[in-house]
């Protein structure tokens, strides 16, 4: 039997709020464990939540972003349930009335083509504390710090139909979310993390299976992995003759499999009811216009530009743009290498995100500054170095040894253009291989490149490429 995936995610996404969504408390991140839970946090007697207006803004700035709907009413409710780190024993967060509804986010998928996902709602909500399980002798430890900070839930429809849609989908959200400055996506950190919840279903049929959720996963590559066992998992089960239990699972990413967590509740099982603390949540159509006023040229409309502007490929644009500061990065080499646009790209899709991906560093910590590397290109425009030398010194750069052009002066890398001293190179080393010119003129033609290779090392890499190979060209015949 045929088997179709679907999956529907639920990204939390951590609002970059200074203090914490209900109460005035920091929302930093590394601070020592329960020095920043205060009392509304904890829901002690007497205490009373006040909504973080910027918390709304950044929900508000979300759901423009994906052209959604923006709820002029929203409510408030309590999530009731039972957990160590959850010390009100309820959650508050949005149900029946979310603040942002029935958005679409557009994902690229493998072959080029573009597919739209829906998004059904994003809503507001408290964070609950973590649970310690090391360094405490078997037992647990509760940190209450990221208690009450405000999250940004995500629900997509259930659109997707395999793992690296899902990934692409993720990978979507998270760069509009930094494009936004609504949170830091730091994944490591939990700012920004999601449940799956997946089915399979046979091909044709319209009914959905049943599903499990995966949870707090956050990571792009366990994400994909976590799906594509449990699809596997779920298949093999439905074609043993057993059936799925609606259940949530963990994903462990050291055995690379899920395990089943607990039975995965109903919305009655939470027992929901309006927060009788807060009131409705309303929001003014003049507010909603001062919000859109500060949206960003956002990442599918910086692609278009980037490809119309600056004659680059669609993938080229899409990996540039991927983060609004890799984005910048580019554009401010580009201004520096007075328009050498694509050879600007080239090079920092290339030397450079290879160079970073090494080292393990984001573009913002590179150390060779855009218009460092926008000097070292403009050096290969005007001839002074050739591309292969200017990796020499780029990675000098990198390595702090200054500028392009104290590099080149350093290491007399400066590129030899002087057409008498070239021929005599070519004329020596064709006199030092007799076998092979034989060859070549015999119609081996291949050959080519051994005189161009062996010109460059007599040069050592200082003579102009185009200039070796025209004469070679004239001097082979």
């Amino acid at each position: 039997m045929e088997w179709e995936t679907v999956i529907g995610l639920e990204v939390h996404a951590q609002l970059a709020t200074q203090s914490k969504i209900f109460s005035g408390a920091a929302t930093a991140y590394g601070a020592s464990p329960n020095t920043q839970a205060c009392a509304v946090d904890l829901g002690l007697p007497g205490v009373l939540p006040v909504l973080n207006a910027e918390a709304v803004r950044m929900a508000v700035k979300f759901g423009l972003a994906i052209g959604a709907q923006i709820a002029p009413r929203s409510v408030f409710a309590r999530k009731n349930y039972f957990y160590p780190d959850l010390p009100k024993g309820y959650q508050i967060s949005q149900y029946e009335l979310p603040v942002v509804a029935k958005g679409t986010i557009e994902i690229e998928l493998e072959d080029g083509s573009v597919k739209t996902i829906g998004i059904t709602r994003a809503h507001l909500e408290e964070d609950a504390g973590k649970s310690l399980h090391e360094d405490f002798h078997g037992k647990s430890g509760i940190d209450l710090n990221r208690a009450g900070t405000p999250l940004l839930e995500i629900v997509s429809e259930p659109d997707m139909r395999s793992a690296k849609e899902a990934v692409a989908y993720m990978k979507k959200i998270h760069s509009l979310v930094r494009y936004l400055e609504i949170c830091d996506g730091n994944m490591q950190e939990g700012s920004f993390r999601c449940d799956a919840n997946v089915s399979v279903r046979p091909k044709g049929r319209e009914k959905f299976g049943t599903r499990a959720e995966l949870k707090n996963i956050n990571s792009f590559r366990f994400v994909e992995k976590a799906i594509n066992f449990e699809v596997e998992r779920q298949i093999e089960l439905l074609e043993g003759g057993g059936s799925v239990v609606q259940e949530t699972r963990l994903y462990d990413a050291d055995k690379g499999e899920t395990r089943p967590m607990r039975s995965k509740e109903e919305a009655n099982d939470y027992r929901y009811f309006p927060d009788p603390d807060l009131l409705p949540l309303e929001i003014e159509s003049a507010f909603i216009a001062q919000v859109k006023t500060t949206l960003p040229e956002l990442p599918d409309q910086k692609k278009q530009r980037f490809v119309k502007d600056y004659a680059l490929t669609p993938y080229e644009a899409g990996v540039l743009t991927a983060s609004r500061e890799l984005a910048g990065f580019y554009e401010a080499v580009v201004e520096a290498a007075q328009g050498e646009a694509k050879l600007a790209a080239n090079w920092v899709t290339g030397e450079l995100l290879g160079a970073l991906n090494k080292a393990g560093l984001d573009i913002l910590a590179s150390p060779v500054s855009p218009q460092a590397l926008g000097g070292l290109l403009l050096r290969i425009k005007d001839n002074t170095i050739s591309g292969k030398i200017a990796k020499q010194v780029f990675d000098a750069m990198w390595h702090g040894a200054g500028d392009a052009d104290a590099v080149i002066e350093a290491k007399g890398l400066r590129q030899v253009t002087d057409s008498g001293a070239i021929e005599k190179v070519v004329d020596e080393v064709i006199a030092n291989s007799p076998q092979q010119l034989e060859q070549y003129r015999a119609g081996k033609e291949a050959l080519f490149g051994y005189f161009v290779g062996q010109v460059m090392k007599a040069s050592e890499g200082k003579a102009n490429p185009a200039q070796v190979n025209a004469l070679l060209k004239e001097k082979l015949k």
